[in-house]
């Protein structure tokens, strides 16, 4: 039984409606009301969650008889806020010109429509899996997990245990010279968030001899960061991805110096893509929040950056702190540096049932095309489970009209939209990899 697209359509169109914005503060999300409109939309009720009022996760499950593993199709249900910039209303879901417009319409909500359309038809009988079939729809994905898939595995792991996992990201093909290929998730750099302090003496603005100004040293060590870039790293991750893709440049994208002329080519024509290869081939570091001075006319004896650090694989808490004491030289030691966040990388090998579930799913949906295994920079709710042994992918199927790096550049930007055809083709592609994998016993 094929899952037509305007249903999916409709479905994306109550969650971006939802407007489950998540500012990262713990009264914000409200995803209750995104669990409310898929029990009504599935016919059954979720075992809910909820860590802080509002903040609910819903795990819907269907046991199976023990025959075939647990297999989770996870989505988040918040989304980012709207900033300035948008043609539309971001929280409408108008339909124009064959796409559906708003907030988190590929950021994931279209995934987590696809996935519950998919489920539905599991949940209704029109479909059986032999193993355990959940379906969670988690809060909080976009301030780090804490109140959704983080807090789950980590006090509720017997309400959310899975042997496979299908969650984000899903994009457009890449062109490579073997053709289009569909890049899957397979692996994700690590969180590594960090604060810097300094500490001053205060005084009146006017009379600054003899004070200590706080905001001075943090300037200072955010200019050694900029002036001290980490160099380019090539993981077999990375490797692995190029070979698959296969560029016209793939020589210099796997030369770690020859690489960031080769970024430079890409960004001639697509920026978008160009920064995604900068960050795979590097540990990132970008200062994001300054706090320091509390009115014009005092000299701030404190001041305080919040630096949000991506390691590759490989790469741990460690070389972290190692980069930072390099970059920054003798001035490093009158800081205070906190350790605000120390998730390590992960991935799933990208062999094995789900993977081939996966590849012959899009073997029938999409003839020619091919898997290109993928390291994103961007953080994931599975990488909270791969440590539980999960493996984890993330996958979608989208039509041709919107190429990968203009897909990137509506990642928590303006006018962001998904067409419709692709909504069908990834809830599609959900519905037969389960169906392959639930065959294979």
């Amino acid at each position: 039984m094929s899952i037509a697209a305007e249903e999916v359509v409709e479905l994306l169109q109550q969650l971006i409606r939802n407007a489950c914005v998540n500012d990262g503060t713990p009264s914000s999300g409200g995803e209750v009301r995104s669990v409310d409109t898929l029990d009504g939309y599935l016919g059954m009720s979720a075992e809910r969650f909820e860590p802080a009022p509002g903040r609910v996760s819903g795990v819907y499950r269907i046991p199976g008889l023990g025959s075939a593993p647990a297999l989770m199709l996870m989505g988040h249900t918040d989304v980012v806020p709207a900033g300035a910039g948008w043609s539309v209303d971001p929280f409408a879901a108008e339909r124009r010109e064959g796409f559906v417009w708003g907030r988190g319409a590929i950021d994931m909500l279209d995934q987590t429509a696809a996935m519950a359309a998919t489920f539905k038809r599991y949940a209704a009988g029109a479909e059986r899996y032999p193993g355990d079939l959940v379906f969670l729809a988690v809060a909080d994905e976009e301030a780090g997990g804490r109140l959704g898939a983080r807090w789950l595995v980590d006090e509720h792991w017997d309400a959310v245990a899975t042997d496979y996992l299908v969650g984000e990201i899903g994009t457009p093909a890449l062109q490579g010279k073997k053709g289009a290929g569909i890049p899957v998730t397979v692996a994700e750099k690590g969180p590594q968030w960090r604060r810097l302090h300094a500490a001053g003496i205060a005084g009146h603005g006017s009379q600054p001899y003899r004070t200590a100004n706080a905001v001075v040293p943090i300037a200072d060590a955010i200019a050694h960061l900029a002036a001290n870039p980490p160099a380019a790293t090539i993981t077999e991750e990375w490797r692995r991805f190029v070979a698959a893709w296969d560029p016209p440049d793939s020589d210099a994208l796997l030369d770690p110096a020859r690489v960031a002329d080769a970024i430079e080519r890409i960004a001639a024509s697509d920026l978008g893509l160009a920064r995604w290869v900068h960050a795979c081939t590097h540990l990132t570091v970008s200062p994001n929040v300054v706090h320091g001075g509390i009115k014009a006319n005092v000299v701030p004896d404190q001041a305080m950056a919040e630096i949000d650090v991506r390691s590759l694989p490989g790469q741990d808490a460690g070389a972290v702190a190692e980069h930072f004491r390099r970059a920054i030289g003798s001035d490093f030691d009158g800081l205070g540096y906190e350790v605000v966040e120390a998730t390590a990388a992960s991935g799933s090998a990208p062999e094995g049932p789900l993977w081939e579930a996966i590849a012959g799913a899009l073997g029938e949906l999409a003839p020619g095309r091919h898997l290109i295994p993928t390291l994103i920079p961007v953080g994931t709710d599975a990488r909270f489970f791969r440590p539980k042994g999960v493996v984890a992918y993330g996958v979608g199927l989208m039509d041709d009209r919107m190429a990968f790096g203009d897909f990137l550049r509506m990642f928590h930007g303006p006018d962001e939209r998904v067409s419709e055809a692709s909504l069908g083709l990834t809830a599609e592609l959900y519905l037969r990899t389960v169906q392959r994998l639930g065959a294979m016993g």
